[in-house]
């Protein structure tokens, strides 16, 4: 019997490739792993304790040498201040040990901190790196590779070489890279995997109970593009290709264009896929240009310039924040897991209207989402009204709802990437997120954001232009 390996007991077989760990959908198999995980977590209260306040959570299906099936267990970083639970797998290097080299040197350094403040930095990134040489990960070929070695041949080209030189701290601790080196040390195949996150939303980390999640990609991709070599794994589902949509034309004259953008279409074409507004509408006008973008699941009123000379006022119009939108957004029935969030929200919901003001800035070592930074992160202001469920904008009678579920029209009066996303589902925002939000709520069969109306002077005319979208949820 091997150690952290939990029998799984299922008429299901097991997926022929291995999870693309950066976007997936489940197995059953690792559903049914998850349960019994969480039935874990629930039943022992230092464990609960600790993963009620926020934590990511791992399994990974495999198979042994006889073809049984079972499953292993992780978690990200420490759990209740430990990483020796005998229910998960230990990670991949235990740097906790008191008398071990990293503690004792740890102590060395603080005593430093008082006297030589300059030494004792030396000192900690001299330790930094002996530590990130330490993780010594497999691939499913057996080769090996430490932390820097794999970090510095994903970031080989110069210029990269010099914006990520060595792996940012607590690379190496999260659930896949656990879980896939102890099942390669114990000779398993791994079938297929799935994270999930317990307990509340932070401030910095908006992920809703309970929920699955991909892996993260500043941290895990330089590493899993390692360690899934020798795997037969999924593709990329960025590489299959998009649907093909219509792209409905709003108005349309001499100088500009307005089309009511399909949710599930792109603004402009993306790392692969090159199927968007942007390339549709040059196709019909050459050297036409979108004026502003939309995400990729939300739909409604966009703004094309048929030319440069149409493109340039509209620019500036943008710069100006001269250009007013109203977006309608139905948001999740339930809050983020926390009584402060309902709160909160009961506090918004009754004022019918308001104004959230929190900055926002890239997650470097997640992207593409974003995180409020109070320091660092650049002015983004939405004003936002509570509307009637079936709002008269709404082109057919809303069955979404149930006695929580709220509806809301929202004017952004800055143009940050997530601004409406991260402002709705922050608990210092609306405490509810966006309904069909993968990123920082649930994920349904669409993002429920419309872009619903639009003021704006035209470019050439400078006619004062205002334009509607029926919200089609």
């Amino acid at each position: 019997m091997i150690e952290h390996l939990h029998p799984l007991l299922s008429p299901l077989a097991p997926p022929e490739r291995f999870t693309y760990p950066f976007c997936y959908e489940p197995h059953p198999l690792c559903q049914k792993a998850t349960d019994e995980v969480q039935q874990y977590i629930a039943s022992h209260e230092v464990v609960k304790e600790d993963a009620d306040r926020g934590k990511m959570f791992g399994v990974l299906v495999c198979e042994d040498d006889g073809g049984h099936i079972g499953f292993l267990a992780a978690y990200s970083g420490l759990l209740a201040g430990r990483n020796d639970w005998d229910y998960f797998v230990p990670p991949v290097f235990d740097a906790q040990q008191p008398d071990g080299y990293f503690k004792t040197r740890e102590r060395e350094i603080s005593l430093a901190s008082q006297h030589a403040p300059l030494t004792s930095k030396l000192m900690s990134q001299d330790l930094q790196l002996w530590l990130f040489h330490q993780y010594r990960l497999l691939n499913a070929r057996g080769e090996t590779r430490d932390l820097v070695q794999l970090w510095q041949e994903y970031y080989s080209r110069p210029r990269l070489q010099r914006k990520f030189p060595l792996p940012p701290g607590g690379t190496g601790d999260c659930c896949a890279p656990k879980l896939l080196q102890y099942a390669y040390l114990k000779g398993l195949k791994p079938r297929c995997m799935a994270e999930f996150w317990w307990g509340a939303t932070t401030k910095t980390e908006l992920r809703q109970h309970l929920n699955y999640y991909p892996a993260c990609r500043g941290k895990c991709k330089p590493i899993l593009t390692w360690m899934l070599q020798g795997l037969d794994v999924d593709p990329d589902p960025e590489t299959l290709g998009f649907e093909r949509m219509e792209l409905p034309v709003v108005y349309e004259d001499d100088a500009i264009v307005v089309v009511d953008k399909p949710s599930g279409m792109l603004s402009v074409p993306g790392r692969i896929e090159q199927f968007s507004v942007e390339t549709v509408m040059q196709q019909r006008y050459p050297g036409s240009v979108i004026c502003h973008r939309l995400d990729m699941g939300t739909s409604g009123l966009l703004i094309v310039a048929k030319s440069m000379a149409a493109y340039h006022p509209m620019q500036e119009q943008f710069v100006r924040h001269q250009v007013r939108k109203k977006y309608i957004a139905l948001l999740e029935s339930t809050a983020l897991s926390s009584e402060r969030n309902s709160s909160l929200f009961t506090l918004h919901s009754s004022l019918k209207s308001g104004t959230i003001s929190l900055p926002l800035r890239p997650d470097p070592m997640n992207r593409p989402r974003q995180v409020v930074d109070m320091e660092h992160g650049k002015r983004a202001v939405t004003d936002y009204e509570f509307l009637p469920l079936s709002s008269p904008l709404s082109t057919v009678n809303c069955q979404l709802s149930s006695v929580n579920s709220h509806r809301v029209a929202l004017y952004p009066q800055t143009g940050r990437t997530h601004q409406l996303r991260i402002h709705c589902a922050h608990p210092d925002g609306l405490g509810r997120p966006i309904k069909g939000d993968e990123l920082y709520g649930t994920k349904a069969d669409r993002l429920y954001l419309h872009a619903a109306e639009i003021w704006f002077r035209h470019p050439i005319t400078e006619r004062e232009m205002h334009l509607a979208s029926p919200c089609p949820f």
